[in-house]
């Protein structure tokens, strides 16, 4: 009898969590994952300069631009 004879199977599944492992940590390393995390693009206008625009091309008056900014500004205020 060998020693090992029954876990044969397992090993395959080291290597394998090996490789996830190093994958996992590389993909930290170079911060691939991060750059996914933007909800912005730079260059891309945020909900105020949006909001902005549309009040310059006349698409809304002033009393919506006026509720709409305050809604975006306390939304942007933390909450506690």
């Amino acid at each position: 009898m060998h020693w090992g004879s029954g876990f044969w199977p397992v090993f395959p599944l080291i290597w394998v969590g090996i490789i996830a492992f190093f994958c996992w940590g590389a993909s930290r390393w170079f911060g691939w994952r991060a750059r996914q995390r933007h909800f912005e693009m730079p260059g891309e206008p945020n909900a105020m300069e949006i909001l902005r625009r549309r009040y310059a091309r006349g698409e809304i008056d002033g009393t919506t631009f006026d509720q709409m900014r305050e809604r975006l500004e306390s939304s942007a205020q933390p909450r506690y």
